[in-house]
């Protein structure tokens, strides 16, 4: 198993450092900054007068490929590239990080650096091109204070104009007829199968694609299943199958955005692969701390779904958000967001769960996903969510935070941690399967 990237170092007097390539019409430019830094797109324009964005991965392997070069050999070696250093760095010894390998760095001299740049036709300039990420203030969601961060947020593009209330200026799409009668039927202790089944059963694609989440490979079930009530009797049970049509219902209300982070987990994949992640972690946890299973599969589902809402309410910046998080992969997208926007995606998003009235539960696991030492009310959705998404990153999948799980959440849920990561490779090894249910909420 993989272990967690750790920021390569380079001896206490040297700076370990980081280099991207970037592209526009005119050409390639180098970039090269504090490993920890924040690449600043807008910087570089104001600079430049270019409008720089990262060279997709696909690009990358071609030169690769092209040029037999490694990672680590790109800075010197390609023809007619200007290289941007970040201007902290003109009187700093440096060496070079590889973020493919955490442990490798390569110490270089600057000025054995301009000689090889020289070499080949390369433009050295010193400019500020990188944000300390640690002058960028983060906190974690409120909903009683976010939605002031917000208008607040909103108002600061003047070139939108925005002088109404949230509410107005948002335009988001109310609560759905069928999400409502979900929530409705959860809190009635006399609901029985056949009730879930006729809410169900009323939208007839959410039906079709909960009857197909049930006959999926993943589960394994024998015999075919016909019907919502199959599949909430047979195989995935009155909890699950509400919770999974209320995830359903509100990832109708809002469009995937046409715009992409390039190399980064598709939304709903992302979600599948931590709701599904965090189902089966909560099966090894014992039955007097267990949590909801049918409420952590809807917290895994909609961790990210402030992600839609962000491009639905910011889309002429949320290309902008894309851009700088190809440029920066290394950093989180709450840095990136709220350096861009003074909010983050789960601010808007815990803002919207709570006009929604939505459970507590996924309210809470929304805003503490990121903050492992929480543990007070509801702490089991937010905990999973946390250690579901950092294991999964390790594999490649999704865009957490490139960090280990501490020992003291398994012991927390008295979970080993050999047989969650059995558990994580259960997962990953069911990826054809969890494609095709991604396709159900893609679709």
């Amino acid at each position: 198993m993989q272990a967690a990237p750790s920021i390569p170092l380079a001896n206490k007097n040297t700076v370990t450092v980081r280099s991207i390539l970037l592209k526009d019409s005119t050409g390639k430019v180098q970039a090269i900054l504090p490993f920890d830094a924040m690449l600043d797109l807008k910087s570089i324009q104001d600079s430049t007068g270019r409008q720089l964005v990262a060279v997709t991965q696909n690009e990358l392997d071609e030169l690769y490929s092209s040029k037999r070069l490694t990672k680590m050999a790109l800075i010197p070696r390609l023809h007619n590239v200007t290289t941007l250093v970040d201007k902290n760095l003109e009187d700093t010894p440096f060496a070079i990080a590889d973020i493919s390998n955490s442990n490798e760095t390569s110490p270089i001299e600057l000025e054995l650096l301009k000689e090889a740049l020289l070499k080949f036709n390369h433009e050295l300039v010193f400019i500020d091109i990188a944000v300390d990420t640690a002058t960028i203030p983060t906190s974690t969601p409120n909903p009683e204070k976010d939605e002031h961060r917000i208008i607040n947020s909103l108002q600061s593009f003047t070139t939108l104009r925005i002088k109404q209330r949230l509410e107005d200026t948002l335009e988001i799409p109310t609560l759905p007829a069928t999400a409502q009668r979900i929530i409705q039927l959860r809190v009635d202790p006399n609901a029985v199968v056949n009730d879930l089944a006729k809410i169900v059963e009323s939208d007839p694609s959410l039906a079709a694609q909960v009857v197909s989440w049930a006959g999926s490979p993943y589960y394994a079930t024998p015999g075919k299943i016909r019907s919502v009530q199959d599949a909430i009797v047979r195989v995935l049970g009155f909890d699950l199958v509400g919770n999974l049509a209320l995830g359903l219902a509100l990832g109708k209300t809002l469009e995937l955005p046409k715009d992409k982070v390039d190399g980064v987990t598709p939304y709903w994949l992302q979600s599948i692969y931590c709701s599904t992640l965090v189902e089966s972690i909560i099966s090894l946890i014992p039955a007097d701390i267990k949590p909801s299973k049918g409420l952590a599969y809807l917290s895994g589902l909609l961790h990210n779904f402030g992600y839609l809402v962000m491009a639905h309410i910011f889309p002429p910046h949320f290309s902008q958000i894309c851009r700088y998080m190809e440029a920066n992969p290394t950093i989180s997208h709450m840095c990136i967001e709220t350096h861009l926007l003074q909010i983050t995606r789960e601010q808007i998003c815990l803002w919207l769960m709570d006009l929604w009235n939505m459970p507590e539960e996924v309210s809470t696991a929304i805003q503490y996903q990121h903050d492992p030492m929480y543990s007070d009310r509801h702490c089991a959705y937010p905990n999973l969510i946390f250690m579901a998404l950092r294991l999964l990153r390790q594999e490649g999948i999704g865009d957490a935070p490139l960090e280990d799980v501490p020992d003291f959440l398994f012991e927390r849920y008295q979970i080993n941690r050999e047989d969650v990561m059995k558990k994580v490779k259960a997962v990953v090894d069911s990826s054809d399967e969890i494609a095709a249910i991604a396709q159900n909420f893609a679709s």
